[in-house]
């Protein structure tokens, strides 16, 4: 864990932008400008890029994935320029709250997927790169976008921890339980085998990791 060296008021200006930057509805906003109609009456009802792929518009659920990972990259960058280590941490953690229960849409929001990718390449690109790298290759095989945040989340704590990351340990063990517990549905499905892959059409039931 950070050393904490910053006033809690502080802390807590941070955190509401993080919070801030997380809540913004990237695939709510990018589906309305593109006439793509409104995502929560298509395919999973989600917010992120794996919903909006189910609309067929590639563009869209390509810069749905950028806006969201932008949106944690940005609050950790944000708090590195001008705060300390502990509110970088908290910025991080809020920003994924935010993303997953967003104030603007009445707390219900996405599972992070894309968020989280961007909070850990803007916190330390190598270890970013290597969820990246974990998600594409569980992606490919196994073509569950859930099955491969899953395992991206659950190994980057070790990968973490060994590779002198250890203060940031236990923000990447939170955001692996808020992820696992956000996919607990898919989780179920998975297990039983009707899990929906990536690219299924906008007609399918609300099934997406995003």
């Amino acid at each position: 864990m950070p050393d904490f060296i910053t006033p809690p008021l502080i802390l807590l200006v941070w955190a509401v932008i993080g919070y801030l930057l997380g809540s913004i509805p990237s695939g709510v906003l990018i589906a309305r400008a593109m006439n793509l109609g409104n995502l929560r009456d298509i395919g999973s009802g989600n917010i992120g890029a794996t919903n909006v792929l189910r609309t067929g518009n590639k563009r869209a659920a390509a810069l749905t994935l950028v806006g969201d990972a932008l949106k944690g990259a940005v609050a950790v960058l944000l708090a590195r320029a001008f705060a300390g280590e502990d509110a970088v941490q908290l910025a991080a953690l809020m920003a994924f709250i935010g993303h997953c229960f967003p104030v603007w849409l009445n707390f219900k929001g996405g599972k992070g997927v894309a968020t989280y990718l961007g909070i850990f390449l803007g916190y330390a690109w190598p270890i970013g790169l290597a969820a990246c790298a974990i998600w594409l290759i569980v992606a490919l095989v196994s073509r569950y976008s859930s099955l491969a945040a899953l395992v991206a989340a659950g190994w980057l704590p070790v990968i973490m921890a060994f590779t002198g990351y250890g203060s940031s340990f236990f923000l990447a063990i939170i955001l692996c339980l808020i992820m696992y517990a956000r996919h607990w549905s898919n989780i179920q499905r998975l297990r039983a085998g009707d899990e929906t892959k990536i690219g299924a059409s906008a007609g399918v039931p609300k099934t997406s990791t995003e």
